[in-house]
């Protein structure tokens, strides 16, 4: 028995330590909208609340809103690959070229709904893109809803008013479909928007209709043009919520389970709902202050869609020349947004 005793005191200390650290997880979590707008609202502070209920309270989040740890937009994800954060709620898309897999989302009139193209999206990275984020466990990639052109003196109406626009893009494609419509695209991530609006840098700015009240976008322009709603949205930029992939790895078993259990298709999906959700809200506060509103006729987008389709080729020549197979993958995408449309 004497000899049992410190074998039996030091797995005892063991265990309480093991169970000490298992009650003591804190995901640091970084993203760069402000505090108030729906993203962080509706789908990270519901997601934090269900893995620190699941987990009874072993697992917790801690969330810095509007680049509060500092860096730039396009370097949150690799805050989360490096481990300064645990976890980073971005665009993928402000690192340009950088993950043009996933890029396929993001290719002009190629989706009609967030939910059906978030779902898509994360069926497309299981099945193509594992191996783009390196460093990252991936939680969820998730569409926003519909964009659509906001400009501050001059309503847009034909390909012929945009020529020689200055106007913010967020991601590598949507600045491409900027200047195969004629204008001039400016790459910017959200937080400069309204500052380059306000200064005249930019004549507008594609946007969904979710983010503009949170920065207040509606009050810096008057006029905004939208395409049919049952014709695929002029463009979505799509999200990650990126997990460092050694602290997820270091987690023990129950609380990565309750990661599992959160995350993935199902998150995405509700991801995708929420921001669908979204839009009707997100537009009122521009409706209410009187600015003006244009949808495209149906010839006038066919005019648009056809401008901006040698976009499909080069992203399939590009996928192509990585030893890709580029004409597939373009169908398998379309495919899947097909299967999960409503």
């Amino acid at each position: 028995m004497k000899k049992r005793f410190p074998l039996l005191v030091a797995a005892a200390a063991t265990a309480l330590s093991l169970a000490a650290s298992a009650q003591d997880v804190t995901l640091k979590v970084h993203h760069f909208w402000p505090p108030a707008a729906m993203p962080p609202t509706k789908i990270l502070q519901p997601w934090c609340d269900r893995i620190a209920a699941d987990s009874n309270n072993k697992m917790k989040c801690q969330i810095f809103p509007a680049m509060q740890l500092g860096g730039t937009p396009a370097q949150l994800i690799d805050q989360a690959r490096d481990g300064v954060v645990d976890i980073a709620f971005t665009l993928p898309g402000y690192t340009a070229g950088r993950f043009p897999i996933m890029e396929v989302f993001e290719l002009p009139f190629i989706n009609t709904s967030a939910e059906s193209a978030s779902k898509a999206a994360w069926d497309f990275y299981g099945k193509y893109a594992t191996k783009e984020f390196p460093g990252i466990h991936p939680l969820m990639f998730a569409t926003h809803d519909a964009g659509y052109l906001h400009t501050r003196d001059k309503q847009v109406k034909t390909l012929a008013d945009l020529k020689g626009m200055k106007l913010r893009a967020p991601t590598r494609q949507t600045n491409k479909l900027l200047a195969a419509l004629g204008a001039a695209p400016v790459g910017m991530p959200l937080p400069a928007v309204a500052d380059a609006v306000s200064k005249g840098t930019i004549d507008g700015f594609v946007l969904p209709w979710e983010i503009i009240p949170s920065v207040k976008l509606q009050e810096m322009v008057k006029y905004h043009t939208e395409t049919d709603a049952a014709r695929p949205a002029l463009y979505m930029a799509t999200f990650i919520l990126a997990m460092n992939q050694a602290k997820y790895d270091g987690l023990p078993p129950d609380l990565k389970a309750v990661i599992d259990k959160n995350s993935g298709a199902m998150l995405s999906a509700t991801a995708g709902k929420i921001w669908d959700e979204s839009q009707a809200p997100g537009r009122k506060p521009a409706v209410d202050r009187g600015n003006t509103f244009y949808r495209l006729t149906g010839a006038e987008l066919d005019n648009w869609i056809k401008a901006s389709h040698p976009l499909y080729d080069d992203w399939v020549s590009d996928m192509d020349k990585r030893g890709l197979p580029g004409k597939q993958m373009l169908q398998d995408a379309q495919d899947l947004i097909a299967k999960y449309k409503k």
